[in-house]
């Protein structure tokens, strides 16, 4: 079920449990009160009505406290089930009191409907808001390990991301040196060649060509020595700035969670702080209902504020 078939079904179960209590409630105290009136002493028929008073909201105060405490799934512990078939049997046998003591076998039947309708009420609706709460826990706790098992994909998908891009590179840098040592090894040859084919008659133009050759190989290295610290270089930036940028949102991220968990206001906030508030609030989809109840202030005031995020004016007036 979803959060808002949830909270009908509470809100279903909540009004038909009050109204079976209340009309059970008006019901004994029309049948109790004349049961009282006639065993009081004279003088204190005033007093009838009291007796039944108190048994119904005894019976009000353990529905009430009941339902509060399976929504929140905690046990009161015996005494709570203690009282609440004492005030059920004692409604009851208030109930059919008169009736009993008169021998009439149908009013004790008739009279013995509505309290016994408000017990078997009460425990039902405890068992349902029992159940509720234990398949609400339930589904958070199925939705949390859903959210932790995503998160937990996501991270080894980047972690492989990461360990493929880092093997391209590798690989390529290997196959560039390769390509660079062959093609080093082959003008080597090609040059010691020609120079033993033309060593009697260019000796010193051999050993000029050598000159230069090692002028020119160093000359390479340094290029390559450059260019490889050129690109570490890039990469450590892209690195940096990545970081930054991640550091960045999370800042403003948990900047916005904190402005968001705040309490009700007891009063209207400063209005820059209200601002930062709002602004927030926009940018995490929060209700406009949710965020005048955070800041203080009014509906009206806070939808005019949403409109000018919108525009894009308000966040200027939160940056000034």
């Amino acid at each position: 079920m979803t959060p808002q078939q949830i909270r009908s079904a509470e809100r279903v179960l909540s009004a038909g449990t009050w109204a079976i209590t209340f009309g059970a409630v008006l019901y004994s105290m029309l049948t109790v009160t004349p049961l009282m009136a006639g065993h009081t002493p004279p003088g204190w028929g005033w007093t009838a009505p009291i007796l039944p008073l108190v048994v119904d909201w005894a019976v009000v105060i353990v529905v009430r406290m009941d339902g509060i405490l399976a929504r929140l799934g905690g046990d009161g512990g015996r005494w709570p089930v203690v009282l609440r078939w004492m005030t059920g049997l004692a409604t009851l046998l208030l109930n059919v009191g008169m009736s009993a003591l008169q021998h009439d076998a149908v009013g004790v039947a008739v009279h013995a409907v509505a309290p016994l309708l408000l017990i078997v009420t009460a425990e039902t609706s405890l068992a349902y808001r029992r159940a509720i709460a234990r398949a609400v826990s339930a589904r958070e706790h199925a939705e949390r390990a859903e959210r932790a098992e995503r998160q937990q994909r996501a991270e080894d998908l980047r972690k492989r991301e990461r360990a493929e891009r880092r093997e391209e590179f590798e690989a390529a840098e290997r196959r560039r040196r390769e390509a660079e040592d062959r093609e080093d090894r082959r003008a080597r040859e090609q040059r010691e060649h020609e120079a033993r084919m033309a060593r009697e008659d260019r000796e010193e133009r051999a050993r000029q060509a050598a000159a230069a050759l090692a002028a020119q190989q160093e000359k390479e290295a340094a290029e390559r020595a450059a260019r490889e610290r050129r690109e570490r270089e890039v990469s450590e930036r892209e690195h940096a700035r990545r970081d930054r940028e991640r550091h960045e949102r999370q800042a403003e991220q948990q900047r916005r969670e904190a402005l968001l968990s705040q309490p009700a206001a007891a009063e209207k906030l400063p209005e820059p702080v209200a601002r930062q508030i709002i602004a927030a609030a926009v940018a995490e989809g929060v209700s406009q209902r949710e965020a005048a109840r955070i800041t203080g202030w009014s509906t009206g005031w806070v939808a005019a504020r949403y409109q000018e995020y919108e525009r894009g004016s308000g966040a200027e007036q939160v940056a000034a």
